[in-house]
């Protein structure tokens, strides 16, 4: 879908862009449009293009086909200091022999922006991000956290139309990579300029973004909301990749669904039931298995379970009341899983 289609205005637009290495393709013919002030996530394995595409919107690589461009601006041949964008790296690359203010001033000195206009612009941009009072510190006295918010209002203070992010929270530590993803999401927010972030983290983009791209070798499987990507899946890889795939497929399709085709159902929405004869509510489908394994998360529990049918399904339980050992005990068990019809869906795109 386009602008025109939206009425939305676009902040970043790629048509039929190519990019090869020698004889490999590493990304290949991706149209893409980035509305003005959206949070947009390339969501991806290694390997499938997605940081080769932030690059070329970026100006690092040039496209060898196609078109990039920047508010209806044509930039494709543009080197990076001429687009009016900024980009965030997951190394942060803050000069340790300077303070933190300096650091966040730097790219302003360098385009002759006054002393005291760039002084005040560095101390907005850093009480943006948090961190008054932390001016004169130097890199390595800050934590990882407050490394990654230098870094971005160092990118910030250039007030730029569109900020690219390069996995920037790939160096923290679960806990504040969590505390990190609600920080970026309010920042932007609150500036209210187009983010456009890499990731491979599922968790991430579903977290933090209004739209996400689904890359795999070279090409865009699909872009929605994260609840059109998860919920309705545009291809196995899709299903797969965003959360845990579980699929009916052949035989298995035929046997527990009496249609033909490949399907998928969520683990969360998945009910592990004990009776196996107890009366199935009406709208639902089910498949009796034998529980191969159980994984006990805390909060939840995965259970692996190998239909009579043929294939293998997940199932996510919440442990509202149920310990370790209850659910341990379910190893081996003979179970039931239950689902509503209108939780599974048809998988249409590429295997």
């Amino acid at each position: 879908m386009n602008t025109e289609e939206t009425g939305m205005s676009s902040a970043v637009s790629l048509r039929g862009v190519r990019k090869t290495f020698g004889d490999v393709t590493a990304v290949n013919v991706v149209d893409l449009e980035v509305h003005d002030g959206e949070f947009f996530a390339m969501l991806g394995p290694s390997g499938s293009g997605k940081t080769t595409v932030l690059r070329m919107i970026a100006g690092f690589e040039t496209p060898t086909a196609g078109h990039v461009r920047l508010s209806g601006r044509d930039v494709t041949k543009l080197p990076p200091f001429e687009r009016d964008v900024n980009t965030v790296f997951q190394d942060y690359a803050l000069f340790p022999h300077m303070n933190v203010l300096a650091n966040v001033e730097y790219g302003l000195k360098v385009k002759k922006v006054g002393r005291d206009e760039r002084h005040e612009r560095a101390l907005q941009a850093l009480s943006t991000v948090r961190l008054q009072g932390f001016e004169k510190r130097k890199p390595g006295q800050l934590s990882g956290g407050q490394r990654q918010r230098v870094a971005l209002a160092r990118a910030l203070v250039n007030r730029p139309k569109v900020l690219l992010l390069d996995e920037p929270l790939g160096a923290l530590d679960l806990k504040l990579r969590e505390e990190m993803q609600v920080e970026l999401k309010a920042i932007q927010r609150q500036i209210g300029i187009t983010f456009l972030f890499v990731t491979h983290d599922q968790e991430e983009a579903l977290t933090m973004s209004d739209r996400i791209a689904v890359f795999n070798a070279g090409r865009i499987e699909q872009v929605g909301t994260p609840a059109e990507v998860y919920e309705n899946p545009a291809s196995a890889f899709v299903a797969g990749f965003v959360g845990t795939s579980n699929l009916i497929e052949g035989r298995t399709a035929l046997s527990v669904l009496g249609r033909d085709g490949v399907y998928s159902v969520r683990p969360e929405k998945l009910r592990v039931d004990i009776d196996l004869d107890a009366e199935l509510p009406e709208g639902e489908h089910s498949a009796i298995g034998t529980v191969a394994e159980v994984v006990y998360a805390g909060a939840a529990t995965r259970f692996v379970v190998d239909l009579d049918a043929g294939g293998r399904l997940v199932a996510m339980q919440q442990n509202l009341k149920a310990s370790s050992m209850d659910v341990l005990k379910l190893r081996d068990a003979r179970v039931r899983l239950a689902w509503r019809r209108e939780h599974e869906f048809s998988i249409t795109g590429p295997m």
